[in-house]
């Protein structure tokens, strides 16, 4: 019988700069899902973590690296972002 090793990892990001103050999220095999944010503009936060889930985590990044909300520099997609390459570097 033939084992495939799954790589698992449950991430939780502070973020900085922005309104949500965490972003939790899984990521298998470099596929994303279980987004969730803590605090923030509820249904678009909940629009980005349903539009990502089941995204490859570097399509993901992508996608929403360096958005920016109200000349903050960053936003909370932007943060999802980051929190992503931080995982994944972990990986």
């Amino acid at each position: 019988m033939l084992f495939k090793r799954v790589r698992h990892m449950k991430n939780s990001f502070k973020t900085k700069g922005v309104c949500s103050s965490r972003i939790d999220f899984d990521l298998r095999d470099g596929i994303l899902s279980e987004v969730k944010f803590d605090k923030g503009c509820d249904g678009n936060l909940k629009a980005i973590a349903n539009l990502v889930s089941g995204m490859k985590a570097s399509d993901a990044v992508g996608k929403l690296k360096g958005i920016d909300c109200g000349g903050r520099g960053t936003s909370c997609a932007d943060q999802l972002a980051r929190a992503i390459e931080v995982a994944s570097a972990n990986n």
